[in-house]
């Protein structure tokens, strides 16, 4: 499969006019179409609620355009609260999934009526300090083990930090509905980035049967079931994309092989899915500003790893694409780096792509979900822009480039930093 940039070389070089390179650019149209895809493979649960998965894109604006979709948002911070708030989320239409909580976390979760997403059993009594406990409540399930598909480990929940065990999900339901509360939620994550339809369907049957079990152990009412996210995305162009009406249909079968005989066929579906929502329609764009010949070929960026981190810190691959040179051989080997002083800092290692020549602008694929939000600011390198290209063609700029007095902004030395900017 052929991975195409949804820019062009003529769009780039009317955007660097306006926002210099590097920026992370983000697709409306193809955001909102990927929302309603989604929600049209669901649509056949007629409780189904997806909650975009903040930390992906901590974007008020990206959130804004999935708000528009009917979609919610799920938060695991203060601050992505707040951001939620601001956008105008309200109630159930907030999911607060977090772990190891501060008190403050839960208070502002109370106050805005989110769901609240049990990560551990010891968080039942520390919450009913800071609040009442609602009537709709929601736990995290860990069921241990490896997580296999067609006998491949795709994961190792018994190693995670997160969730309940079993029997602690039974005396938590319990403990709960001791204390008021009506309508129960179960959660779990076991795999991520899956690139194969059979992942959701599979989780789901493991969470119906769970439910099924904490109904009949317990006689709560299980409201819903949040099979939040591990939906992945074709990273690598050989790679197939997921099928998301194929997916919602395992679900489907799934669900009326194993809650409808129980009578439970209210059980609403809830996702929380960022990747596969937001990923592959942001892209970081960056101009060739070095070449180096030395024991390898290397082009250097004026982005790094401080704009994208993935490639630093798991390995992870990024298509790129040399804007102008689509049609050209791939016959050259490069090392394509950052200019942290960190090794590691390569969005590609011995990768076949054009000539790069310098001035060259390049487009990293796949960077709208955990690209910009994993930024950070080692060497005193600056998080870069976020750029909205609309439905129109236009664009907007719907977050600034940091400057050199944002960096210097939580020092307090007297005004030695006044004039910078």
């Amino acid at each position: 499969m052929e991975k195409k940039p949804f820019v062009s070389l003529e769009q780039v070089k009317e955007m660097v006019k306006e926002y210099p390179t590097p920026f992370h650019l983000y697709d409306e149209k193809g955001i909102r179409e990927n929302a309603r895809r989604l929600k049209d493979a669901f649509s056949w649960n007629k409780g189904f609620k997806e909650y975009f998965a903040v930390k992906a894109t901590p974007n008020p604006f990206i959130l804004q355009i999935l708000k528009e979709e009917g979609i919610g948002s799920d938060c695991s911070s203060y601050t992505e609260l707040q951001m939620s708030e601001a956008v105008g989320f309200k109630g159930s239409d907030i999911m607060f999934s977090s772990n190891v909580t501060p008190r403050e976390d839960f208070e502002l979760a109370a106050k805005l009526g989110a769901i609240i997403n049990f990560d551990d059993i010891t968080h039942i009594d520390y919450f009913e300090k800071i609040a009442k406990i609602p009537e709709t409540i929601c736990c995290r399930y860990n069921p241990g083990g490896d997580f296999q598909i067609h006998n491949q480990i795709m994961d190792t929940p018994q190693d995670a930090k997160y969730g309940l065990t079993l029997a602690q999900m039974k005396e938590g339901f319990l403990k709960l509905k001791e204390k008021g509360a009506k309508h129960f939620g179960i959660h779990a994550f076991l795999a991520s980035n899956t690139v194969t339809e059979a992942y959701y369907p599979l989780l789901a049957k493991i969470l119906f049967q769970t439910a099924v079990e904490l109904k009949r152990e317990t006689g709560v009412h299980i409201a819903f079931i949040n099979l939040s996210g591990g939906v992945g995305i074709p990273y690598t162009p050989d790679q197939e994309p997921n099928d998301i009406y194929a997916i919602g249909e395992g679900v489907r079968k799934a669900y009326e092989e194993v809650l409808v005989p129980e009578g439970m066929d209210d059980v609403a579906i809830f996702t929380e899915l960022g990747r596969y929502m937001l990923a592959p329609y942001g892209c970081l764009i960056s101009q060739a500003i070095h070449e180096k010949h030395i024991y390898k070929e290397y082009i250097g960026l004026d982005a790094c790893a401080a704009n994208l981190m993935r490639p630093a810190m798991y390995g992870s691959y990024h298509h790129i694409t040399v804007l102008g040179k689509e049609n050209e051989s791939c016959d050259q080997m490069y090392d394509v780096t950052g200019g942290l002083c960190e090794n590691n800092d390569k969005f590609a290692i011995d990768r076949m792509l054009p000539k790069i020549d310098i001035g060259d602008y390049v487009v990293i694929h796949d960077t709208g979900a955990h690209g910009f939000a994993m930024g950070y600011n080692y060497n005193g390198k600056l998080r870069s822009a976020e750029i909205l290209l609309q439905e129109d063609g236009s664009t907007k700029l719907i977050r600034r480039a940091e400057t050199p007095a944002d960096y210097f902004a939580t020092f307090d030395f007297s005004g030695m930093f006044q004039d910078v900017k």
